[in-house]
């Protein structure tokens, strides 16, 4: 998903810890003539299923040939083109090389793969499902004879050695397990949702060094510009309220009609992987995620999916005293409003009755104590296809050829008017908001700390080298 969009550099930098590589658990299996055509096909729906396309197939772009940009707070990631293109793609992969970078993030000349491919998630899955996707990307997906732009981190962290001493700290090499005491289903949606579709990517906490924190699993996390909510059971800082049915019919359409709306990674996420899957997989996963244990942060008083009401000030700004001339230079939250958003969410925010445009209140954007998604959605707009039909939300942040888009004072100001009358009421976005968000999301300390880190580590090597030498000078000078 482009959601480690996103999910980012969660690099460690040591130069003193070995990693042993060794083979792959899964060996090349050859099969018959009549079941090949079965695994690719499964390996094609796995590759639906994992949302692989979303990273490795850039705007306009060749399927699978990579090049597609994915801002980090570490700086700017390039996808790798895996068609089986001999020279440019991984045409040259033996099955073993290609499950250790499945798994492992260990490209086929050694090198260490950022954790911008999700590996950590990867690593669950089995033997015969690494297969069916080895199969189908060197079978029947069309190989592009072209480079993709090369990945290219400030230092340190563009040494990808690093990633063997981060491995050894945080990935685990385990293939899922069933649960003995879970139904069938249960343990299908566990697969999905830890292995294939690495859902904890974008919605677990991260810790220190980008790790993801097990123990507050699921309770959401910042990719990027965007905040992935906590959807744990909890009834009120996370989905526990929702019935599994409005579950499987969110990840479908990406809709649930007046709770949410999928925006961002996760609107890519429905758009190219959730809504392609079948119905069994889809209540396999609702299955699995409903039982997700409950983490409630205790900012939350209410549900996110209550908040709100109906509330119009559009009778204030009609008539001869309604507007000023100051409105031109520095309009107030409910003139923004009304003239960005009421034309389409209606003058009381109640949204269409179809609910295409939807309802600002009992809405997931406006009514999170996190205004990150409302000021992403302002900036950059909703943009997805299910089944055929667009949902479709310009973003009012600016392009090259919009001639008055709103500043990040505007923003803000228009922002916290909605979250004031559509939402908790208490919430009050800063210009410094919306300009972390317009940037592409917080910056992280990793990499002043790595650096300073090595700064810090020469110097006491340079002061013990030097001291080493003036005892050795002294002792050679003290004697006859």
């Amino acid at each position: 998903m482009r959601s480690f969009a996103h999910r980012l550099g969660a690099l460690f930098i040591s130069f003193a810890i070995p990693m042993m590589v060794g083979a792959s658990q899964a060996a090349e299996q050859p099969d018959q003539p009549g079941q090949q055509s079965a695994v690719i096909e499964r390996g094609k729906y796995l590759v639906t299923a994992a949302d692989c396309a979303a990273c490795h197939t850039a705007p306009g772009g060749k399927a699978f040939a990579g090049g597609l940009p994915i801002t980090t707070p570490l700086g700017t990631i390039y996808s790798t083109n895996i068609t089986p293109s001999a020279d440019f793609g991984i045409g040259r992969y033996t099955e073993q090389e290609f499950v250790r970078a499945l798994r492992r993030g260990i490209r086929r000349d050694g090198g260490h793969l950022y954790p911008a491919m999700p590996y950590t998630s990867y690593a669950k899955l089995t033997d015969d499902d690494a297969h069916a996707l080895y199969l189908y990307f060197t079978r029947a997906v069309e190989p592009v004879d072209a480079h993709a732009p090369v990945t290219d981190l400030p230092f340190p962290m563009n040494i990808r050695a690093s990633m063997m001493a981060w491995n050894l700290l945080f990935l685990s090499e385990k293939v899922f397990a069933p649960d003995p005491q879970q139904s069938a289903e249960w343990n299908r949606g566990a697969y999905l949702v830890q292995g294939a579709a690495h859902c904890s990517t974008c919605h677990t906490p991260r810790g220190f060094l980008m790790q993801e924190e097990a123990s507050p699993a699921f309770s959401g996390a910042q990719v990027g510009p965007w905040y992935a909510p906590n959807i744990t059971s909890d009834p009120v800082s996370g989905i526990g309220s929702w019935t599994r049915d409005e579950l499987v019919a969110y990840l479908r359409t990406g809709r649930s009609h007046g709770k949410a709306q999928a925006a961002g990674s996760m609107a890519e996420a429905v758009e190219h992987s959730f809504q392609y899957l079948s119905d069994a997989d889809l209540d396999a996963i609702a299955t699995y995620v409903k039982t997700i244990p409950a983490v409630h942060a205790q900012a939350n008083d209410r549900s996110r999916f209550a908040a709100g009401t109906m509330f119009s000030e559009l009778a204030t700004l009609r008539g001869r005293d309604g507007i000023s001339s100051d409105n031109d230079t520095n309009p107030s939250g409910a003139v923004l409003f009304q003239g960005n958003c009421a034309s389409c969410h209606a003058a009381a925010g109640q949204g269409s009755k179809d609910g295409y445009y939807p309802s600002l209140f009992h809405n997931s954007a406006t009514g999170a104590k996190n205004a990150a998604n409302l000021i992403a959605a302002i900036l950059y707009g909703v943009d997805r296809t299910v089944s055929g039909r667009q949902a479709f939300m310009p973003g009012f942040g600016g392009k090259p050829t919009d001639a008055n888009p709103l500043s990040d004072r505007d923003i803000a100001k228009l922002g916290t008017y909605v979250l004031a009358h559509y939402g908790p009421g208490d919430t009050i976005i800063t210009e410094q908001q919306v300009s972390e968000v317009r940037r592409g999301g917080p910056s992280s300390p990793l990499l002043p700390l790595a650096r300073g880190g090595l700064a810090a580590g020469t110097a006491v090597v340079l002061l013990g080298a030097a001291l080493l030498i003036f005892r050795r000078r002294k002792r050679y000078a003290a004697k006859p």
